[in-house]
């Protein structure tokens, strides 16, 4: 990876962090080589601070670092992408973003898995999906055939209703196997699109 530090006199390069999950904006900082250089060594987001004259690792204080997942630089070689997992509030105000976002996905479907795996990790006795959980892999997994089954009766029918309620169904099953799994449905995207 080529960076180009020396096309602006201060030697800074932006850096746009995104949410590595959701894709939201987190914030922007800048990097000098220094800083860049110890963001791929400590693998957390680490800037140069114009008002501090000093690199800062975000979160050094606050313990809210930006755990990188990916570093990408733009076509100029003058603009860092870095995808980061952000470990509690990134603004200092203690928004999730530094435009005073919400750091949701707007993709509903991995909404729904964050929802399946905090089910998972914090369970609640009032929660079918936990008590799915709870019941073991067997039962999630027989709960998927279920749906599968009744799916295939509904395509031989004309009741669109029916239809998509059991095709959401199976969809929510399959995404609670998964997680009961392990993965993720972005984990079997990959496969799918090796196989494209």
């Amino acid at each position: 990876m080529k960076i180009d530090f020396a096309k602006y006199s201060d030697g800074l390069v932006p850096a746009i962090i995104q949410d590595a999950t959701t894709g939201k904006v987190l914030m922007l900082g800048f990097m000098n080589e220094e800083a860049f250089n110890k963001t791929s060594e400590l693998q957390k987001v680490t800037f140069f601070s114009r008002s501090k004259d000093r690199l800062w690792t975000k979160g050094e204080e606050s313990g809210n670092f930006l755990l990188v997942k990916e570093i990408n630089v733009d076509c100029d070689n003058d603009t860092l992408l870095i995808k980061a997992d952000p470990v509690g509030p990134v603004c200092h105000t203690g928004s999730d973003t530094c435009w005073n976002e919400k750091n949701t996905t707007d993709d509903f479907l991995q909404l729904l898995e964050q929802i399946i795996a905090d089910r998972k990790n914090n369970p609640s006795s009032t929660s079918y999906t936990s008590s799915l959980f709870e019941k073991g892999i067997n039962k999630i997994a027989q709960k998927v055939g279920e749906e599968a089954v009744e799916l295939v009766i509904e395509a031989k029918d004309n009741n669109e209703e029916l239809f998509k309620n059991e095709a959401a169904d199976l969809l929510f099953h399959y995404l609670i196997l998964l997680q009961a799994k392990g993965f993720k449905l972005n984990d079997i995207i990959t496969v799918l699109k090796a196989r494209h």
